[in-house]
This record gives C-alpha cells, sequence and structure tokens, in this order.
C-alpha cells in the first residue's frame, strides 16, 4: 500500500509522533549530562561512547520513528483486538523507555538501569512481534530503535561493570 493511503488522518500522524517525542522530552528531565553532572562528573564511561550531540539527534529520529511505527498500528483500526493489544505492548514500552531515564539518571543508578533496559528491550522486542502481525511496516520502524537500545544496553552493562558500586 502507497504512503498516502496511510495518511487518511493525519493529525492521528502528528499526535502519534507528538506522543513518542514527549516520553524522550519527560526522560530528558531526569537526564542530565552536561559538566558538573553526576553523569560527567562521577561516572567513568567506556571508550565506545558516542559524543554527546549524537544522543539529541539519535532520540529524536528513533521516537519520530516510533510515532510512525505507531500511527501505522492505528490506522489498521484500533477497535481491532489485535490492534489494541499491540498498542498496549507499545504504550508499555514507551513506558519503560521513559523508566529507564528516571533508575539511570535519575536515580543515579546504573544497575537499576541496566535492569530497566532489559525489560525496555523485552517489551521492545514483544512490540516488534505483535506489530508485525499487524503491519510489517511498523514493525519495521522500530528496528533501529531495538539495535540502538541495545547498544545502550551495552553501554549501561559496561558502566556498570567499570564503575564502583553504584546502586
Amino acid at each position: 500500500m502507497k504512503l498516502k493511503n496511510y495518511i487518511k488522518e493525519p493529525l492521528t500522524l502528528i499526535a502519534s509522533v507528538i506522543i513518542c517525542n514527549l516520553a524522550g522530552i519527560i526522560g530528558g528531565f531526569f537526564t542530565e549530562t552536561g559538566p558538573g553532572s553526576w553523569y560527567a562528573e562521577e561516572l567513568v564511561k567506556p571508550w565506545f561512547i558516542p559524543p554527546s550531540i549524537a544522543f539529541p539527534i539519535v532520540w529524536i529520529t528513533l521516537y519520530t520513528l516510533m510515532g510512525i511505527s505507531l500511527y501505522l498500528l492505528l490506522a489498521e483500526g484500533f477497535n481491532r483486538q489485535k490492534v489494541r493489544a499491540a498498542v498496549s505492548v507499545f504504550a508499555i514500552q514507551l513506558i519503560l523507555n521513559v523508566l529507564w531515564s528516571v533508575l539511570f539518571f535519575g536515580m543515579k543508578s546504573p544497575l537499576f538501569g541496566m535492569i530497566g533496559i532489559i525489560f525496555l528491550w523485552i517489551f521492545i522486542l514483544q512490540t516488534i512481534i505483535v506489530s508485525y502481525d499487524i503491519n510489517k511496516k511498523a514493525a519495521y520502524l522500530l528496528m533501529p530503535y531495538i539495535a540502538w537500545v541495545s547498544f545502550a544496553a551495552y553501554i549501561n552493562a559496561a558502566i556498570l561493570m567499570i564503575n564502583p558500586v553504584i546502586v
């Protein structure tokens, strides 16, 4: 199906993208990485962490792709049980996405962050699986997201391993 066939409800598309980006904005309230912050000053970080400028660019892109994915699911008909179930799992992973920022940055806990990111990863995978059955494009749009969260989990694990016990 052509893209123009999907964009029947532009407000739903815009709302879906905004909702997902709001998760990033909410998570951002807990994320402080600048000079003088716990992250910048107290943590030893692995050599492979990307430059700070990469994070907002990557996350805005990912949240936008997630929003389009959500829209494609909704376009399949929210009255369908499968779609409602997929949107529910999507909502859980979005909440877990925000929760990771709270756990890692807000609570200053790489350990709790690691636990949170494992649950996040599982729910992203579940979202991809249930979305694939409804709209393959919706599932494919989440692939960069799970790849980035896999990398973030690797960073989180490395921080947890190279720092003294930081709960």
